[in-house]
């Protein structure tokens, strides 16, 4: 056994006694990523990640378009049911998002043929606030203080809604 002491790839000048359990490069404290098997340094941390990013541009460019047209679709349904103002058009907003969200988000999955990509599903989410501003800007200038808050309303739940499932996130 030797008293070779060993320095980090990526710092030199610190002394360490980590490797990573993937290439076996010598790591320091900072450099390094602890996963369940054990420490792997950032490099090869993403590399393994890469291996489950799956989407293509056309996934990027059909999920975004799919989720714009019916976050418009939905956000124009509840802008037509301000009429009922007061609080219950906030009880149907918070219960309506929830719903279109799943749906939006189930019929963007099969858009996307269940690929897979952190960067795709934040694109989704951002098609479900891109979908509602039009909604939004008319309601600002012909519409009243609670279909405006309806719409706030819709986003907040709708947006989380989406990406979660899209993500496979399970609460």
């Amino acid at each position: 056994m030797t008293d070779e002491t060993l320095y980090c790839y990526i710092h030199p000048n610190r002394p360490t006694t980590l490797r990573c359990n993937r290439c076996e490069r010598p790591i320091c404290a900072e450099d390094a990523v602890l996963t369940p098997t054990g420490y792997r340094c950032k490099n090869c941390v993403r590399e393994h990640q890469k291996t489950f990013d799956t989407a293509t541009l056309q996934d990027y460019i059909l999920g975004f378009a799919t989720t714009v047209i019916l976050s418009l679709i939905a956000s124009g349904l509840l802008a037509a049911l301000s009429f009922v103002g007061g609080f219950f058009i906030w009880i149907i907003a918070f219960f309506g998002a929830a719903g279109a969200g799943t749906l939006m988000a189930n019929a963007v999955l099969r858009v996307i043929h269940n690929r897979r990509s952190r960067s795709l599903f934040i694109t989704i989410a951002a098609g479900v606030v891109i979908g509602a501003l039009p909604v939004i800007l008319f309601g600002f200038f012909t519409s009243g203080f609670y279909s405006l808050i309806s719409q706030g309303i819709y986003i907040f739940v709708a947006t989380p809604a989406v990406y979660t499932r899209v993500a496979g996130i399970q609460l």
